[in-house]
């Protein structure tokens, strides 16, 4: 790749990481509209590393006091709200995990498609404009419990299908579920740290057993304007909803569910 892609990728990355609209899907557009070819396991790994980055450094005070807090309960069986928010992000991972081991060859092979991309780029925005529409009870993330935890990361699980996003997924079950907006992309983002983390760690395994050719100026660049991308979205991103809720990013979906068909049936 040369620079000029390597920047559009990293900010495309960056950028849709953590808004509730689908990275995979804008990663398809590049190759549709300008021919670039797939970026390899070796850019992956850069992109993502420099989103989580952006989400650990932005919330490196919750986290450690997260952390802490969990060690100490460990020790001492003690809970605090911090201990308890830890224990129900680990609950709310393993669902992601289970999927993501036990499915993962199947999802490539049978969902990886820009019909799948655009029909789940539609249908989970509609679901997020009906989740934030009937938004109520406005708890905020110490007060989810293991059941809701359970229940988001059940979302989160679904999210491996293409199209679908994360972040989209998991704010939309914590809003059905009675999360305020800001809680609802807080717990998410957290919920981002450990996946990522997973994530990160099997694809730079798979990039060691491909022997693939390593550009290591390209990946440093793609860390660096990917953790620019992700920390500055996640900032704008809490400020945006809320003010104006999820219908900005509900609207710009189904825009780009349509341009996605639009490569379909055109």
């Amino acid at each position: 790749m040369d620079t000029f892609q390597v920047i559009i990728l990293a900010l495309i990355q960056g950028l849709t990481e953590f808004l509730p609209i689908s990275s995979s899907a804008h990663l398809i557009l590049p190759a549709q509209l300008l021919g670039w070819e797939d970026q390899g396991l070796s850019f992956d790994v850069a992109v993502n590393t420099g989103s989580l980055l952006a989400v650990v450094m932005y919330f490196r005070r919750e986290l450690l006091s997260m952390f802490t807090a969990w060690t100490s309960s460990i020790v001492t069986g003690k809970q605090t709200q911090e201990s308890k928010l830890s224990w129900w992000i680990i609950l709310a991972t393993i669902p992601a995990v289970i999927v993501g081991f036990s499915a993962k060859g199947f999802i490539e092979t049978h969902f990886r498609s820009i019909e799948v991309i655009a029909a789940t780029t539609i249908i989970f925005g509609l679901l997020l404009w009906w989740a934030d529409k009937m938004q109520r009870e406005g708890f905020n993330e110490f007060q989810v419990g293991w059941k809701k935890a359970l229940v988001i990361g059940i979302a989160q699980a679904m999210a491996l299908i293409p199209g679908t996003s994360r972040s989209g997924a998991t704010i939309t079950a914590a809003l059905m579920l009675g999360l305020s907006r800001e809680a609802a992309a807080r717990f998410s983002f957290l919920m981002s740290v450990p996946v990522s983390l997973g994530a990160a760690i099997l694809v730079t395994k798979d990039l060691l057993d491909s022997g693939q050719v390593i550009d290591y100026q390209a990946l440093g660049l793609g860390i660096v304007v990917s953790f620019i991308a992700a920390y500055i979205c996640i900032h704008y991103f809490l400020k945006i909803i809320s003010k104006m809720g999820m219908t900005p990013f509900v609207v710009y979906r189904l825009a780009l569910g349509a341009v996605l068909c639009g490569f379909i049936f055109l």
